[in-house]
């Protein structure tokens, strides 16, 4: 038993946002070809439980620090989730008043999550898509003064992955092989911060991007118009709605942009979201790991490029959040709450 004691982590913490990241790469014994090894990178592991914590974090400091944001000014963001459950973490620790908007269409426990840390949600139509909610949150900022977070086109986004997110694979990893490095995006941030350091110090490294098979916007070759602020101008032509919640909305964002125009990614693979549904659960019952649909997504995605890899390739895996942020969605639709008929036998079996 000793070898699961631990001494801690050594430190005493000021507060839980210096508790992002840091978190820990995994084998998969029970998953993909035998001829490959595969890990996931947990991000599930930061205090609320997803990726977009890292670029919360760093939105806010770094707004702090260029004098954009002032002391109990309102923040503002649209989002799908994550990124607002991370905002609200954040701005709770921070005493800033946060305003989400956020589609309809989204998971009701994400919007109950960010109501429950102090932030405001307004919901927008579901046919107004992402470019809806984001013009909402655009608007609010400009008739009230509050700051925008902009995800979509921060720099600081990005940043803080080429920062932490690249520095911890690259640790983990050193003085092993890294052959593939394989995720998905919604704003970009994760693969164009990550690809800068990859393609610098890891260039043997293949990256591969995955978006989903009915709305492959980077897959058709098709540019995004955008405004001169940066911001999308009206949705891409390719997009249609997925059940990729997180990814891939209705715009190629402009952090994902420097990406694209730097080639970061060696391959842009489409993936059955249906399919990432019935990964993550696999992931679950056979290997301990709970993920939401993007990270089965991505994984469906690694799986694929572990057939055709050379023998004793290593690939590593983002799964971005955990799975309880989708109890509401299809993920769970077939997990009953009542017993099975033999879970009850095995209940009767007893009296």
């Amino acid at each position: 038993m000793d070898i699961y004691r631990t001494e801690g982590r050594g430190r005493l913490y000021n507060d839980i946002v210096e508790t992002v990241g840091d978190t820990p790469c995994v084998r998969l014994n029970r998953t993909g070809p035998d001829h490959v090894s595969m890990f996931v990178k947990v991000e599930s592991f930061n205090p609320l439980s997803s990726v977009k914590d890292r670029l919360a974090l760093n939105i806010i400091e770094s707004a702090e620090r260029e004098g954009l944001l002032k002391p109990g000014q309102t923040v503002v963001e649209a989002t799908s989730g994550n990124t607002g459950i991370g905002l609200a973490m954040v701005c709770a620790a921070k005493g800033y008043p946060l305003v989400i908007t956020m589609a309809e269409s989204f998971s009701i426990e994400r919007r109950r999550l960010m109501r429950f840390l102090g932030a405001k949600v307004v919901l927008t139509p579901k046919e107004e898509r992402g470019i809806g909610m984001y013009n909402t949150a655009k608007k609010l900022a400009e008739d009230n003064g509050w700051f925008f977070a902009r995800q979509f086109e921060n720099a600081a986004n990005a940043d803080i992955h080429e920062s932490t997110t690249a520095r911890e694979i690259l640790s983990d990893f050193e003085g092993a092989a890294l052959d593939y490095w394989v995720t998905g995006y919604g704003t970009g941030g994760t693969v164009t911060g990550v690809a800068r350091a990859l393609r610098s110090e890891r260039p043997e490294c293949k990256i591969i991007l995955s978006e989903p098979h009915n709305a492959t916007l980077l897959g058709s070759g098709l540019p995004q118009e955008r405004n001169e602020d940066d911001s999308p101008k009206g949705s891409h032509p390719a997009w249609e709605p997925h059940v990729i919640q997180g990814w891939t909305p209705d715009f190629i964002p402009k952090v994902l942009q420097e990406g694209i125009d730097s080639a970061f990614f060696d391959e842009v693979r489409p993936v059955d979201g249906m399919k990432g549904m019935a990964m993550a659960q696999h992931l679950a019952a056979k290997e301990g790991i709970l993920t939401g649909v993007s990270g089965g997504s991505t994984l469906t995605t690694a799986v694929e490029v572990a057939e055709t890899a050379p023998e004793g390739s290593v690939i590593l895996v983002m799964l971005p959040d955990t799975g309880e942020r989708y109890l509401s969605t299809p993920l769970f639709e077939a997990i009953p709450a009542e017993m099975s008929e033999e879970e009850a036998a095995l209940f009767a079996s007893t009296r």
